[in-house]
């Protein structure tokens, strides 16, 4: 064991974005209430930052994670501001504020006024070839079907094929909806992921009614714009690496400790706190713990301490997921790249979920004469796309990129980087799940959860959870460290 500390000591076991956050926030609150604390952060990999990751290479700037944050939610740019980073933010470019959508192996705008998966105009949904004529009048449907009464969750699927019909769903719903999931809409809980679609119908009795309710107030805002709104969109003009570095820089450097596994949690024995077991050491003791961590991982590191909740936590599913980098000439790209990226439906049975035009999507990704493309692949959907090599795994990108912008020749550059189990997945049922699993921890004293798995998958969303785990972590140490 190592040795016993006075001082009130947070371990915090996973060095991602959540735990960088945790960690950052527990010392400036220890800080300004002037309480003494010791805050450890434990990291299995070589490197901080979880699936953030940015590489630079020239003049080109590469994600191979997540390349910005929604500053819709507050979380973000509430922590960017006080880190003093709101002078390196920068929002999408404002030429070409337009998605795509497969069909047929065209690439066809996302329909005017169109939000995620309903229709905000009529004329946007009649003059899309995006869906059939068919599949136009069974959404429209939507206006004379009863209201859902039963509060129960349902699953995406089961919601839009209710209102707006089968074609809403394999068109447009599932490569919008659960593409941001990379979910299996079949199971994607409603009630988790698009809680205002539900409220919409409560309060509409139809979502298209809604929408167009909706539209008409914001109709300046959304002038010129389909899809995604793009401009709730900011990433960092050095990357989203940005952010990792800069909540690094303000943590003590002895309070990181890189390639450092953790195998399991125990409590101590008198019950005061914990032990944590570290491959090759004594084990550390801990006033309380944080576990920022994908839930099935937190979940093998309580197998022995707390069966139940190490249960509930492996019981919440993952997907994975993979991104390829492309760097090509702009002469040998043949679409005009006028827009963000484009989305696949899965019933197009390519190998792609998505494409980002990132050149596009952000100034100064690239050189002037060049392209920068960031292709997706696998998710709840095709995780046989991630059982094949990095290999072929590329070589299906190039055959559907090609395919579908008219790309010619090899790229200049091309990389890949896979995210095994990095998505959670809100199946049906996911609230009810959370709170049991917020139950059990309560007769878990000193040990706190944080990370995307519970209240949204987003980076602002895991930045709330981190900071919300750091108060209540800090609330529990005792009384005479004040």
């Amino acid at each position: 064991m190592d040795t016993v500390h006075t001082t009130p000591r947070v371990v915090v076991i996973g060095g991602g974005i959540t735990g960088l956050t945790t960690a950052y926030r527990l010392q400036r609150l220890a800080q300004a209430q002037s309480r003494p604390l010791e805050v450890l952060v434990l990291e299995a990999q070589d490197r901080l930052g979880g699936v953030i990751s940015t590489q630079q290479e020239d003049a080109l700037l590469m994600e191979q994670g997540p390349d910005c944050f929604l500053s819709a939610k507050p979380w973000g740019l509430q922590l960017c501001t006080e880190l003093g980073l709101t002078d390196r933010l920068i929002g999408t470019t404002t030429a070409h504020r337009q998605s795509f959508i497969v069909r047929a192996g065209r690439l066809l705008p996302v329909p005017q006024g169109f939000y995620l998966m309903a229709p905000g105009s009529w004329r946007g949904l009649l003059a899309t070839p995006v869906f059939s004529w068919r599949g136009k009048a069974r959404m429209a449907l939507d206006l004379l079907i009863p209201r859902r009464t039963a509060t129960t969750d349902e699953s995406l699927a089961q919601f839009v094929t209710r209102r707006l019909g089968r074609e809403a769903l394999e068109r447009m719903a599932q490569p919008m909806v659960g593409g941001i999931y990379t979910a299996d809409p079949r199971y994607l809980s409603m009630q988790a992921t698009m809680p205002q679609f539900l409220d919409m119908e409560r309060q509409y009795g139809s979502v298209i009614r809604a929408m167009f309710a909706r539209q008409r107030q914001a109709a300046t805002a959304a002038a010129g714009t389909s899809g995604p709104r793009y401009g709730m969109f900011v990433s960092f003009r050095q990357g989203m690496q940005t952010l990792v570095q800069t909540l690094t820089a303000h943590l003590p450097p002895a309070s990181v400790r890189l390639q450092t596994p953790v195998r399991r949690l125990q409590r101590r024995p008198d019950g005061s706190g914990w032990l944590v077991h570290v491959d090759g050491q004594p084990p550390l003791e801990a006033t309380a713990v944080c576990l920022s961590l994908p839930a099935p991982q937190a979940g093998q590191l309580l197998h022995d301490a707390q069966p139940a909740l190490s249960a509930a936590l492996q019981g919440i599913a993952y997907a994975s997921s993979a991104i390829v980098n492309l760097v090509y000439a702009k002469d040998q790209v043949a679409h005009p790249l006028n827009g963000m990226g484009f989305v696949v439906p899965a019933v197009e049975r390519r190998a792609l979920m998505a494409c980002s035009f990132s050149s596009v999507k952000f100034a100064a990704r690239a050189p002037e004469d060049q392209v920068l493309l960031r292709a997706f692949v696998g998710g709840a959907l095709q995780p046989e796309q991630l059982a094949q090599t990095d290999a072929a795994i590329q070589h299906a990108v190039l055959h559907d990129l090609q395919a579908l912008l008219g790309l010619t020749g090899p790229p200049r550059r091309m990389s890949l980087t896979r995210h095994p189990e990095a998505m959670p997945q809100y199946h049906v049922g996911h609230h009810e799940r959370v709170a049991h699993i917020t139950a059990l921890l309560r007769t878990c004293p000193g040990l706190h959860l944080a990370g995307n798995a519970y209240h949204g998958v987003g980076i602002p969303d895991c930045i709330h959870s981190a900071e919300t785990a750091a108060q209540a972590l800090l609330d529990v140490l005792p009384g005479d460290a004040v």
